[in-house]
């Protein structure tokens, strides 16, 4: 699974890197080196195509949101099922009901440095611990992780409530690759830049969607262990992705 990721790009940079031509933020998000689940993430996502007067429809707009990590259903009674729903297996997505309807017209992309993992392991001479690893693109660059988003109606809120609209998001993961499948068996499924558009487009035929992502491709990702505070979700900073030193570090069984 994807629990926690570290999100830290400026929203002019996304918006240049994303082909963005609408941005909908409230205000850009601090740089998040512990994102959880529950937290506001940036997203990229092409809404669906307006209709002018004469009845014909435009292009889909591309825009960069503000979501909160975890899928809501658009039928869901207790918006607190979110907070359940931060990974979408890529083998169910097309038919579990809580992702079905959100797979199949409103997919996003979800900018991030990196991801987190844990590796369970005992050190030489010690008892079992959690060491949390974490994983980024070799070059630096982003990594554009599949996902999906909802729009959940508040039936609390009236109808005049800015707020009575909640969007919410998953991350789709799929079987890790050997090298990484060593510290956990699941990872991020990824959108190519030639990919990009037709995974957006809600017009896009649902046939074939998955074969448009991808695991990263082996080399091209790196981990490296890095400190337990990233446990902690009220830790942050850039200390969180900071390598340990070797001498901190055991081999992967």
């Amino acid at each position: 699974m994807c629990g926690r990721y570290a999100s830290t790009r400026e929203p002019d940079d996304l918006v240049e890197e994303f082909d963005v031509l609408e941005r909908h933020l409230a205000a850009p998000l601090e740089p998040d080196y512990n994102v959880a689940p529950t937290k506001p993430v940036y997203a990229v996502l092409d809404r669906p195509p307006r209709r002018s007067e004469d009845g014909e429809a435009s292009a889909p707009v591309r825009q960069l949101r503000s979501l909160t990590w975890g899928l809501v259903p658009s039928w869901a009674k207790d918006p607190s099922i979110g907070s359940r729903l931060i990974n979408a297996r890529s083998e169910t997505v097309a038919e579990k009901p809580s992702f079905r309807r959100a797979f199949a017209a409103r997919r996003c992309i979800l900018p991030a440095d990196g991801y987190y993992e844990w590796y369970a392991a005992t050190p030489a001479g010690g008892k079992q611990r959690k060491q949390p690893f974490f994983i980024r693109p070799r070059d630096g660059g982003t990594l554009a992780m599949a996902g999906l988003y909802e729009i959940w109606r508040d039936p609390e809120r009236a109808d005049d409530d800015p707020d009575r609209f909640r969007w919410t998001c998953t991350v789709i993961t799929t079987e890790a690759e050997d090298e990484l499948g060593r510290i956990h068996d699941r990872m991020p499924l990824m959108v190519t830049s030639e990919r990009r558009d037709a995974w957006l487009d809600p017009r896009t035929p649902v046939a074939g969607l998955l074969d448009l992502l991808e695991p990263a491709s082996p080399g091209v990702l790196e981990a490296f262990a890095v400190s337990t505070a990233v446990g902690n979700v009220r830790n942050n900073g850039p200390d969180l992705v900071r390598p340990l030193a070797d001498d901190d570090v055991w081999e992967l069984a």
